[in-house]
């Protein structure tokens, strides 16, 4: 998010080259004369008629054993996965407070030169950025006033999109969308229904609003915004073409919330893949301008794998297909 030279928010992405029908058995029509009680009925032991040949169901059982599959081999990491979620989202701030301490000097140059900004200006933005980055991210991940660490974080995001002219910016735009719906999604993750009983007789119950499942939906709507970016960025190829292809149903049904955890999981090892293999920040030298972009992607991307990960683990909310076919 801060300065890191000339075209510094050109893509690094043009660089990547069955539902059981019915339920229990025919029914007993009665047992003959003549034949002992103490033997069954056939019929009572006929199963469920399974319709295996619909792809549809095929599907469905298929995404329905890999969630499965998430929740029983992950249950002992369950605890901990909101926590590594939370680092993951909240890398790219840690990211850019090192970025601009370490670079203070180009930081400084950049804006009281090309951006005109008085000195003592550029210099309280600046110290005001690490400040609040660093306290803020910390608030998410520790779990401590929530509400105040995401307002501080978005605030920052668009204060940094202003003081560097990037606010318009397309890629900026999608990218930074995904990181705050990824805030969204931390913070909803601490919100928790709030109900107040009175037992006292003749005095109704007291069922405080549940606002978690608004966060839930505004964060899923939001966190797809990153791949949007990388749908609409140069450089077309045929690995590419079937990453955008995968992603984007997948990202479809994060958005309605079908199958969320399923398609969360694709997308979540679908980008930490193409993140690991394309922004290899680390291969090249500390002075080479290319390091400093991608490890600026390189931890962009690494939120938004934080933010799919507390999607997998929380699921879509109520706002979803998948909470309405646990009613209907």
């Amino acid at each position: 998010m801060s300065y890191r030279g000339p075209n510094q928010f050109n893509s690094q992405f043009r660089g990547a080259g069955g539902i059981p029908v019915g339920g229990g058995g025919i029914p007993n029509q009665g047992i003959p004369s003549g034949i002992p009680s103490g033997i069954p009925s056939q019929s009572n032991n006929i199963g469920a008629i399974s319709n295996s040949g619909n792809p549809f169901q095929k599907f469905e059982q298929f995404s329905k054993n890999v969630e499965d599959l998430i929740d029983n081999y992950f249950k002992p990491l369950k605890p901990y996965v909101p926590a590594i979620g939370r680092g993951f989202l909240v890398a790219t701030f840690y990211e850019d407070t090192i970025r601009i301490f370490t670079q203070w000097s180009e930081q400084v140059y950049y804006l009281n030169t090309y951006r005109n900004y008085w000195r003592w200006f550029t210099i309280l933005f600046l110290i005001n950025n690490m400040i609040v980055m660093t306290i803020a991210s910390t608030m998410v991940v520790i779990r401590k006033k929530d509400n105040i660490a995401t307002i501080a974080l978005v605030a920052i995001v668009i204060l940094q999109g202003i003081g560097y002219g990037l606010l318009f910016d397309g890629q900026f735009i999608l990218r930074n969308l995904s990181v705050v719906g990824g805030l969204v999604l931390a913070y909803s993750d601490t919100i928790v229904r709030d109900k107040r009983t009175l037992n006292m007789p003749g005095l109704p119950m007291l069922d405080n609003q549940d606002y978690r499942k608004y966060f839930l939906l505004a964060g899923r709507l939001l966190l797809v915004f990153l791949f949007l970016g990388f749908v609409f960025s140069a450089n077309w190829s045929v690995g590419r073409l079937v990453i955008i292809v995968i992603g984007s149903i997948a990202c479809v049904s994060i958005i309605i919330g079908y199958k969320t955890k399923f398609a969360a999981a694709v997308t979540l090892v679908l980008l930490f893949i193409y993140n690991v293999f394309t922004n290899q920040f680390w291969i090249y030298e500390a002075r080479d301008a290319r390091r400093d972009f991608l490890r600026y992607e390189f931890f962009q991307v690494l939120s938004i794998v934080g933010g799919l990960l507390l999607v997998v683990n929380a699921g879509a909310g109520e706002f979803s297909i998948d909470e309405k076919k646990k009613i209907y």
